[in-house]
């Protein structure tokens, strides 16, 4: 039994988030559908984050274990043909057993791109998010400071998250303008359920001069969902790398990645 990792991307507008489920197009069924044909076998593959509807990933990971002897380019060129034109396979490499691409994972990395302007997009449709209203990137990263570090995010969960504990450690976080988009970029060591969007929201209020610098700091130690802002939508949020430790040997980021305007 070989142990295997894949690096996937995504346009998730067309699915119903990663996780597979009865009767709906999902990224996990898709993408397990293709690798079964090159496996002879069917595969289960488990992700190291499960995307809702409409986000994307320029850097998932995954691992499955299959007794197949194949090499790596089957597993990127042969999956790739069997996959509809959203969903790619970038990179394969075998990894100890001991690997999980959930578990052994050290940081996770998201960003969200805005496009802020009188008209909704036509072109980028379902791969940025809008908004209306004139926003000033620097009133939202002065904001934004105040996440960062170790901290209780109840008031950035959405009700139904299942996880047992609100505290995550934001080591990096990141509003810039790049012409007329408002990229945010976050990493951290785990996210909980619609966390960046809730974070985007508050934050989008904040540079539309709604709400003052403060009151990032403030809904966070309010530990009350309630207290934040509306959640942003799911289309400009990009599951963007996976750091594992580096005796794995995988890509710390996406290798030939090239998704201007949105990179720095």
């Amino acid at each position: 039994m070989t142990r295997w990792a894949l690096g996937v991307e995504y346009n998730g507008a067309p699915f119903f988030g990663w996780q597979t489920q009865v009767g709906v197009p999902t990224v996990q069924a898709v993408l397990e559908e293709a690798l079964a044909r090159i496996a002879g076998a069917p595969v289960r593959v488990i992700a190291a984050g499960r995307t809702d509807t409409g986000v994307h990933a320029a850097g998932q990971v995954v691992h499955f274990d299959s007794t197949a002897d194949r090499r790596p380019e089957a597993y990127v060129r042969g999956t790739n043909a069997g996959l509809p034109p959203e969903v790619a396979v970038l990179w394969a490499r075998v990894v100890p057993d001991d690997f999980h691409a959930r578990f052994s994972a050290e940081a996770r990395r998201y960003r969200y791109v805005l496009l802020d302007r009188r008209v909704r997009p036509g072109l980028l449709a379902g791969r940025v998010s809008f908004d209306h209203r004139a926003l000033d990137a620097s009133r939202m990263h002065e904001a934004a400071q105040a996440l960062i570090g170790r901290h209780d995010f109840s008031s950035f969960r959405a009700s139904q998250c299942q996880a047992k504990s609100p505290v995550r450690t934001i080591h990096e976080l990141t509003v810039r303008r790049h012409g007329p988009f408002v990229v945010l970029r976050v990493r951290a060591d785990g996210f909980l359920h619609h966390m960046v969007r809730n974070v985007v929201g508050v934050l989008a209020a904040i540079g539309a001069g709604e709400r003052p610098v403060g009151w990032a700091e403030e809904v966070r130690q309010a530990r009350d969902r309630s207290a934040g802002g509306l959640t942003a939508s799911p289309q400009g949020l990009y599951l963007e790398a996976v750091d594992y430790p580096a005796r794995y040997g995988l890509p710390s980021l996406v290798e030939g990645t090239a998704w201007s305007p949105f990179c720095d």
